[in-house]
């Protein structure tokens, strides 16, 4: 994970993003790109291009990465803390 989290700065601050990359607009960027994964199920949901859910799903990702790292939020902890969570307030029915 720190591999590509890497590359997604880097490839930001070589073109000097960085300065409008403020938590605000890539909150507003994720939100953007989930619309824009939506629309392509929007009138079908049987025939859709599988690169260009892709292509939306890393938008998604990499605005996600970015905002996650100018805040110092360890991506994966966060998952693994949400994931505790989440077991607490939907328990197993497996049991």
């Amino acid at each position: 994970m720190d591999k590509i989290i890497e590359k997604i700065i880097e490839f930001r601050n070589s073109r000097g993003w960085k300065e409008s990359d403020k938590p605000s607009s890539l909150a507003k960027s994720i939100l953007i790109e989930a619309a824009e994964l939506l629309e392509l199920f929007q009138w079908n949901n049987e025939n859709y291009d599988v690169n260009d859910i892709k292509d939306e799903v890393a938008d998604i990702l990499m605005y996600t990465l970015a905002l996650s790292y100018d805040l110092g939020i360890n991506i994966e902890k966060a998952i693994e803390d949400k994931i505790r969570k989440n077991q607490i307030r939907y328990p197993s029915k497996d049991k």
